[in-house]
């Protein structure tokens, strides 16, 4: 009897070395579903985001010519094809052509990187930071392909204040700009426990 105690024993010790090495492949299981979580946000928020962006300036490309638009809501909202050579809004317009290409080839890949490793440490609940972060990957990648498609950024959206124009932009801009202004609020406003 003593040799069946100790049998079972050496089965119980044998279960819990099991165990113990079983428990190091759950990580994997966490990591495949970051990876298949950061696959989901980019079919469900990057590519039609960045799809109504190419294809709002496709039709501003086809449609209207360089200079020239329309009023939609006259004194305040028009519809006019201009061409920017710097960053959002007109910023940096007077860097000379193949270092602003690759300049802005640079910031967005390492605007990418620091997106993906951030994105990677998001928790499964922090849906604001995926959205954010997807927004911004999908306007920066429409401006850039816009930048090795025609040198330069494709805008259309113009705003009036009363005599003040707002400087020209795109859809891709707006979802920078919105990803920035969620980023801000998650930083100053959302509890820490939620990142």
């Amino acid at each position: 009897m003593t040799d069946k105690g100790n049998d079972k024993g050496i089965i119980l010790e044998e279960e819990e070395e099991l165990e113990l090495l079983e428990l190091p492949e759950e990580p994997e299981v966490t990591q495949g579903r970051k990876r298949s979580g950061l696959f989901i946000w980019a079919l469900a928020v990057v590519l039609p985001c960045y799809a109504v962006d190419q294809l709002t300036k496709w039709l501003i490309c086809k449609k209207i010519e360089i200079g020239t638009g329309f009023n939609v809501i006259p004194g305040f909202f028009d519809i006019i094809h201009v061409r920017n050579t710097g960053a959002a809004f007109g910023m940096l317009q007077g860097i000379p052509e193949p270092i602003r290409t690759y300049f802005f080839l640079g910031v967005t890949i390492a605007a990418f990187i620091a997106i993906f490793f951030m994105f990677a440490k998001i928790k499964e609940k922090s849906w604001l930071l995926k959205l954010v972060f997807s927004l911004i990957v999908a306007g920066a990648i429409g401006n850039l392909t816009d930048r090795f498609m025609y040198s330069e950024v494709v805008d259309f959206l113009s705003f009036n204040l009363v005599k003040w124009r707002w400087p020209a932009f795109n859809l891709a801009d707006v979802y920078i700009s919105l990803g920035m202004i969620g980023l801000l609020l998650h930083i100053f406003f959302m509890p820490q426990d939620e990142e």
